[in-house]
């Protein structure tokens, strides 16, 4: 059997040639293993938890209803 040749690249997501590059490499989860080394906790780099969520959206909804002299 071959040994496995593993290769590690850095991909720029926010550009367009980026996003099809990651695009095509997932459509082969039996060959491509992502791993994101820019997080400690599991959460990609860019992206916030469920509960981060919440609280942003929470606010965003009282910021809201309160610039249209909605709450009482």
């Amino acid at each position: 059997m071959t040994p496995i040749m593993q290769v590690t690249v850095k991909i720029n997501s926010e550009t367009p040639t980026g996003k099809r590059l990651i695009r095509e490499l997932r459509k082969h989860p039996k060959t491509v293993e992502f791993e994101n080394s820019n997080s400690s906790d599991g959460i990609p780099e860019g992206y916030i938890t469920l509960e981060e969520f919440r609280v942003l959206a929470k606010e965003r909804i009282f910021d809201k209803i309160k610039q249209h002299g909605l709450h009482k």
